[in-house]
């Protein structure tokens, strides 16, 4: 397969890789929107998170706002609230919790001063009546009057000040005139001096589509009614009422009464569509390895005052679960947890099916599993990535581009830079060494030497097999190529006599471990198993081990590779999230041809746990960190004495495959190979190479433009710069080269960049 097929851009398949009900189980996972203990314990449903962030940012009026859209009286209910929230307060579990109820009694006290709306409300059509007074009357009008229900309350009381001073004799004498002033601020209607019997009730409730009374009017008026508390009704009467007592009381009954009125008087049946009522379980992580226990700030005899408000608001630690935002740069970037960008990212798969903003954020992710291990559940962004682009892919809306070149790199390993030769003296053989294509590509030396060390020290024979394993088709979600590279691999390997591998790679491991009847071990268990080669020595200082993504949950591999580098002498410095926790590269799920600019948030992810040079086990991660300007060295060429280098560009990985394959088949196998020689001199700026590596143009590429235009002669003059600039069409992309003619056969290569459009030439 020379190229792969642009995606069709009319036929949908309909191919369901997983279910709604299976992305809902795994969304439920993710507890980033579940509410802090704090908040799950308040039956008003107070955002007490957010009213302490405010608080502590001394922006009282914020914080005041968000009381009162719980609280329409706040120095009512911070004068006489229980706290439930703070017996949950998780710093408690350290330390001295957080002091909520002084602080909202501060923000009550000191906020801005009650004003009315300001706004015009449109009036509910239907009307209400509350008939009696007391601590929950006075909350039920407060709710009803947020809602924007014409309300008249008929009280016994002979005024105002008399009907808010019932039940609440506990305010002190400022916090009852500031409730007094926030009561009058409210469009209520009063009636006051009225006798509540049962004929007053009967003669008004008519007048009105929804009546409430109070606790002491419900047990006078109707005493044998059977009240339904959970809905703060009489049914029978068809009356909201109150009960119980104590402010906490009140406030909740006052909600659930509110709600019961919106369901009547929209004719509806109470029970209906109430949602989650009351205190509620919480399952939020939050870790406490960095809070603080610090003591409270001391509550004076008359409350905190505004700077003691503030400082002790500051103590709260913000609980909400953001490990896998901490870890993920992928995460991170998008600023989005894992349970909505899953949920969105299905959305695009399986309902737009494709062709949508999410495309990018899909193929972004390095699919390295570290969100799975540092997720308090488990919750396995990469798996949901993974099946996504399966499924993009199946419906023949996955746009190429993304892939392309690491897909056409696989296929270049596997036909012109593939090598499988049996050791020589050997027909079959016990091993073989599959280095991987990116130590091929990146450390030549490297492999040879591994090569060789092997042949030499292993009984039975030793094959060699340079290819790749097919994770790049299994990161692109193309099953179908993946599933021919593991046919292709499973033939070659049947001719060496099924031999066990040597992998030299920790994803190749991985990758050729899920083929049926395959032993595979890594080279550093070999090592371990044979000794290291004579002169095999460590760096001189210390460095930091980094993990690759390919042995997360490989135990056994990542401590081999601990032992072999405190063999060599290495002196390892310790880093957060190393092993199974540690991230990837960026070059993992190939989000490096898919996103340049998240992958290289993942390689500053990885480098900023540590200035210490890094030591790899995967030369993908290694050249990753060279590229970033970090000393980098992976095991192998601690172990070989070799020296990679510089990071090499695209062209010059290919290069270095196929100077390899030729070294070894003539060198090991006496055969030669043919070589493509230029008939004219081709040479680039150091600008030209630095465009075509960033934007993946292989000197491939820029030869078949250049040999194009020396068949043709069509080029144009680009007047501004003096440049000739032609193109050619090269499976899916038109590549454009910028040059100038230093003679009749040299040329040297300004710029090169490239576009997927099909350039047509009409004739006339």
């Amino acid at each position: 397969m020379s190229q792969i097929r642009e995606r069709g851009s009319t036929h949908v398949y309909k191919v369901n890789k997983i279910s709604k009900e299976e992305i809902e189980g795994m969304v439920s996972l993710c507890v980033h929107e579940q509410p802090p203990f704090c908040s799950a314990a308040c039956p008003l449903k107070l955002d007490t998170r957010a009213f302490l962030k405010a608080a502590a940012a001394g922006d009282f009026k914020k914080a005041m706002a968000l009381y009162e859209k719980t609280a329409p009286f706040p120095l009512i209910l911070s004068a006489g609230c229980e706290a439930p929230c703070e017996s949950k307060c998780r710093l408690g579990e350290i330390g001295e919790s957080v002091a909520i109820r002084a602080v909202e009694a501060a923000v009550a006290r000191y906020g801005e001063a009650p004003r009315g709306s300001g706004v015009f409300r449109m009036k509910k059509k239907k009307t209400v009546a509350i008939f009696g007074a007391g601590l929950f009357a006075l909350l039920l009008a407060g709710e009803l009057e947020k809602k924007a229900y014409p309300l008249t309350v008929f009280c016994e009381q002979e005024d105002l000040e008399s009907f808010l001073h019932c039940e609440t004799g506990f305010l002190d004498d400022t916090a009852f005139a500031l409730e007094r002033e926030r009561l009058r601020g409210k469009d209520i209607d009063f009636v006051f001096s009225c006798t509540i019997d049962r004929a007053f009730f009967e003669e008004k409730r008519g007048a009105f589509d929804v009546v409430c009374a109070s606790e002491e009017i419900r047990r006078r008026l109707f005493p044998d009614a059977a009240f339904l508390p959970e809905l703060m009704l009489c049914e029978s009467e068809g009356v909201v009422c109150g009960e119980g007592s104590g402010v906490m009381a009140a406030a909740f009954g006052a909600k659930k009464a509110a709600l019961s009125v919106d369901r009547l008087a929209q004719k509806l049946d109470p029970r209906n569509t109430r949602g989650q009522e009351g205190p509620c379980e919480t399952a939020l992580y939050t870790d406490l390895s960095e809070a603080k226990a610090l003591r409270r700030v001391e509550i004076p005899a008359g409350g905190y005052t505004p700077e003691q408000a503030i400082e002790e608001a500051k103590r709260c630690i913000q609980c909400r679960c953001e490990e896998c935002l901490k870890s993920c740069a992928y995460l991170k970037h998008y600023k989005k947890h894992p349970g909505l960008l899953a949920r969105e990212i299905y959305n695009n798969t399986q309902i737009i099916m494709g062709d949508h903003q999410l495309n990018r954020p899909m193929n972004s992710c390095s699919l390295c599993g570290q969100c799975s291990v540092v997720c308090p559940n488990g919750f396995d962004m990469a798996h949901v990535c993974h099946i996504a682009r399966q499924n993009m892919v199946s419906t023949d809306k996955m746009p190429l581009a993304p892939h392309e070149f690491a897909l056409m790199d696989m296929l270049f390993s596997n036909n012109e830079g593939f090598l499988c030769r049996p050791q020589p003296g050997f027909e079959t053989c016990r091993y073989v060494f599959f280095p991987g294509c990116q130590a091929t590509a990146i450390a030549p030396g490297t492999v040879r030497a591994a090569y060789e060390d092997l042949c030499a020290r292993l009984d039975g024979g030793v094959a060699l097999m340079l290819g790749c394993c097919g994770a790049i088709g299994d990161w692109a979600g193309r099953e179908e190529m993946e599933a021919q590279t593991r046919e292709f691999l499973d033939r070659e390997l049947a001719r060496l006599g099924d031999p066990v591998v040597i992998a030299g790679c920790p994803t190749c491991k991985k990758e050729l471990s899920t083929h049926r009847d395959l032993r595979v071990k890594g080279i550093w268990d070999v090592l371990l198993e044979i000794g290291l080669p004579r002169g095999a020595r460590g760096l001189d200082r210390p460095a930091a081990l980094h993990d690759s993504c390919g042995a997360r949950g490989d135990e056994e591999t990542q401590k081999a590779i601990r032992t072999l580098a405190e063999n060599l002498g290495c002196e390892l410095v310790e880093t957060p999230y190393s092993g199974d926790r540690s991230p990837c590269c960026g070059y993992g799920g190939l989000a490096a041809y898919a996103n340049r600019e998240v992958a290289a948030e993942m390689t500053e992810k990885c480098l900023e746990r540590s200035d210490a040079p890094y030591l790899t086990y995967c030369m993908a991660c290694r050249d990753r960190f060279a590229r970033q300007g970090r000393l980098s060295r992976h095991i192998l060429e601690l172990c070989y004495g070799t020296d990679a280098g510089a990071p090499p560009d695209i062209s010059e990985k290919r290069r270095n495959r196929l100077a390899l394959k030729k070294e070894l088949l003539h060198e090991l196998w006496q055969e030669e190979t043919a070589e493509m020689k230029l008939d004219f001199e081709l040479n680039y700026t150091d600008e030209a190479r630095r465009m075509m590596d960033e934007r993946m143009i292989l000197t491939d590429d820029v030869i078949a433009v250049l040999q194009d235009f020396r068949q043709t002669g069509e080029a144009i003059l680009d007047a501004e710069d003096s440049l000739l600039v032609a193109r050619r069409r090269v499976g899916n992309a038109t590549f454009w080269v910028k040059f100038t003619r230093d003679g009749e056969d040299s040329y040297t290569v300004r710029r090169a960049y490239s576009h997927r459009m099909n350039v047509v030439k009409r004739e006339g």
